[in-house]
């Protein structure tokens, strides 16, 4: 005869498991943060990013407006042209400015920055695609917003800057792309894993 303790002790054992298995599904859901950006109307940008750019930048050629979704939060971003190099601009849910990038080749990149990413790459996949390279000028606070804005525009080359690489990495389990964050001597600071391509994403 099953006795009411034992029925009792197998339920307390099943409702664990199943919290332990939502937690680890949460856990492993929460490491991949997957993105997704889409382009938007001028009237849905945030009214302090177009202030700035209002006031900050002059002379921009294909000014095209998104917003950026993943797991972790959104964020809002400005594409342009200017003076023949391709920038965007990144800002928070509020509209606060994150960071200034420009699209760059390899060769823009320090020898010895681009030899330590590519040994990272090498020694992490067997088989990899670089399809897209930014040079990224973070805004460490708001007070030197203007002082960030004019370095970027100068494309100068500083400590400070950092390289974003968007990636095809072969994997275990198939092609996958990556967005990967190197400093300015090329020294890995984090990646993130993205969703199949909008190409309006992708490409300016």
């Amino acid at each position: 005869m099953i006795t009411k303790s034992l029925v009792s002790d197998t339920m307390k054992y099943k409702q664990i498991l199943f919290i332990l298995i939502c937690s680890c599904c949460i856990q492993g859901v929460a490491q991949a943060k997957y993105e997704r950006e889409h382009r938007i109307k001028k009237s849905q940008f945030p009214e302090e990013a177009h202030a700035l750019l209002a006031n900050e930048i002059t002379k921009v050629k294909r000014l095209r407006f998104y917003k950026e979704t993943d797991s972790a939060k959104t964020r809002f971003e400005a594409k342009f042209k200017k003076d023949r190099l391709h920038y965007s601009m990144e800002f928070d849910s509020d509209g606060i400015l994150e960071d200034v990038e420009i699209l760059i080749k390899e060769i823009d990149i320090p020898n010895d920055t681009f030899t330590s990413i590519e040994s990272y790459l090498n020694q992490s996949y067997s088989k990899y695609h670089i399809r897209k390279i930014q040079q990224l000028y973070p805004v460490k606070n708001r007070e030197e917003v203007k002082k960030t804005l004019k370095e970027a525009f100068q494309n100068l080359l500083l400590p400070s800057v950092n390289y974003k690489l968007l990636v095809s990495c072969k994997t275990e389990d198939g092609k996958m792309d990556f967005e990967f964050l190197f400093d300015s001597a090329g020294t890995f600071k984090k990646k993130r894993a993205l969703l199949p391509p909008n190409y309006d994403h992708v490409l300016y």
